[in-house]
Parts: structure tokens; C-alpha cells; sequence
């Protein structure tokens, strides 16, 4: 990955003005980020288990989902297994394409120093985080769009009932699990270990938030603990955007518990982000 920085010894809180990619002295945030976002995306481009693991594997889960549901009776808790598989299949897309594969790039990008050079320049810390993470939340959005568009008219579940709530969900979910995948990568040493550190938050969500077994199954006391999982809240949003339903309650505590988590991962991913190698 080619950067153009100034060097400088500087600390976070007094750093030299330079350049960083792609970018002159004087500009924007606007125009940081998108020179950053355009390196990843190029990047991303050419790793292409990576691009595999990104679009197929969600596609794969969705249509396994929906074989193994096939013999449950769903009809009785008010969903579908079609509502539920495509649902889930976005869900899993959220943690694939955003959270394991961040944890991947940023891990990536520590340990071959790109992300100490562009802290020498004017770049800030948000803004390389984030523009990092943003060919991972454009992807889930071009491949949730996708799920929604095709699986809509496969399965009949037509198109969202709420599309505003829909894609404020996915928003929020990737900048969730963005700033969870920013505090995940401060554990892990290298980015094959990033398959293991991703794994129990993945088995967690997938089982606990709704992704693989509908809340609405389990017992009252189990299910009223998984709602406090951090991507439930995001899930709700996702599933009452798309197939409607969901009392105002419901959606408020839902949208406060998405809230909540998406602050603390925030917060927490750039207090204890590591930027130096882990040598």
C-alpha cells in the first residue's frame, strides 16, 4: 500500500502537518477519507479470498439457513423461514463483511507499519479508522441491497415494509461492529489469529441475536438475556424494517440498545486500538 506522508516523531495530540494518501496539505476530511477508502477498496480488489469470503459465504449461510428451517414450525411465533433465512443472511453478512473482515485489515495495516506512517500526517485517528472500515460498509450495503432486491422477489417476502428503518439498522450495524472490530484487533496478534478472535463473538451473535434461531423460540428468560447482546438491537431494526411488525416498545428499546452499544464500541475501539506492532 503506497502512502505519501510527512514524518514526524509527534504524539497524537501534536503531530506535524503533512500529507497523507492521496492527499495536500489543507484538505478536507471529506477528501481524506475518500483517498483512504479508494486505497482499501483497490486493496480489497486484489485479495480475492478475501472478496470470496465477502460476497459468497453470507449467500451460502442464507441458502443453508433456510434447508435446515425448513421442517420448523415458525408460522406459530408470527415469522417465516423465508423472513427469517434472508434476514439472517444479512446479519451474518454484517459480521463477515464488516467485523471479521476489519479485524483482518486493521490488523493487517499495524503490523506493516501503514497505520504508524499515517498517523504522522494530518489525518486523524477517526478518519483512518473510518476510512479503513468504509469499503467494508459499502460492500454490506451493495450486498444487503442484493439479498433484499433478489430474495425479496425469489421468496415473496416483496420489498421492505420500512425501508428508513432498514437502512438505519445497517448504518448502525456497521458502525457497531466497526468499532467492535477496531477494539478486537487490539487483541489480536496477527491476522491469521483473527479467525479465532472473531469466532466467539460470530457463534454468540449468530445463535443469540436472532441470526440463526428466532428470539421468539426461546425460552422467556433466555430470550429476554439475548436481548441485551450487542447486535440484537440492530437485528430487530433490520427484520421490522424489512418485514414489518414489532410494536413501538419493542422498536424503541431496540433502537436505544443499538444506540448504546454502537457508542461504547466506538468509544472503547479508538481508547484501546493498538497502532504499533505487536513484535
Amino acid at each position: 500500500m503506497t502512502l505519501t506522508t510527512k514524518r514526524g516523531g509527534g504524539s497524537p495530540e501534536h503531530r506535524p502537518a503533512g500529507s497523507t494518501a492521496g492527499s495536500t496539505a489543507g484538505s478536507t476530511a471529506r477528501e481524506r477519507l475518500t483517498a483512504l477508502a479508494r486505497a482499501e477498496i483497490t486493496l480489497l480488489a486484489r485479495n480475492r479470498t478475501a472478496v470470496f469470503v465477502a460476497l459468497l459465504m453470507p449467500l451460502a449461510m442464507t441458502v443453508a439457513l433456510k434447508s435446515s428451517l425448513e421442517r420448523v414450525d415458525l408460522g406459530a411465533v408470527g415469522t417465516s423461514v423465508a423472513g427469517v433465512a434472508l434476514t439472517g443472511g444479512i446479519g451474518a453478512a454484517l459480521i463477515q463483511v464488516v467485523h471479521m473482515n476489519l479485524v483482518s485489515t486493521y490488523v493487517a495495516r499495524r503490523e506493516e507499519l501503514v497505520l504508524k506512517r499515517l498517523r504522522t500526517g494530518e489525518i486523524r485517528d477517526l478518519e483512518i479508522l473510518g476510512g479503513t472500515a468504509l469499503p467494508a460498509a459499502l460492500l454490506l450495503l451493495a450486498q444487503s441491497a442484493l439479498i433484499v432486491a433478489v430474495g425479496g422477489a425469489v421468496t415473496g417476502l416483496g420489498a421492505p415494509e420500512q425501508p428508513a428503518l432498514l437502512v438505519a439498522g445497517l448504518l448502525l450495524g456497521c458502525v457497531l461492529l466497526a468499532g467492535l472490530a477496531a477494539l478486537t484487533s487490539a487483541g489480536t496478534r496477527t491476522v491469521q489469529t483473527a479467525q479465532l478472535t472473531t469466532l466467539p463473538f460470530f457463534l454468540v451473535s449468530g445463535m443469540g441475536s436472532g441470526l440463526f434461531v428466532p428470539l421468539a423460540v426461546l425460552p422467556d428468560r433466555l430470550a429476554a438475556f439475548c436481548e441485551l447482546l450487542p447486535l440484537t438491537g440492530v437485528m430487530t431494526l433490520v427484520r421490522v424494517g424489512w418485514l414489518g411488525g414489532g410494536s413501538a416498545g419493542a422498536l424503541v428499546a431496540a433502537a436505544v440498545s443499538a444506540l448504546v452499544w454502537t457508542g461504547f464500541a466506538v468509544f472503547a475501539g479508538r481508547r484501546w486500538f493498538r497502532w504499533d506492532p505487536r513484535r
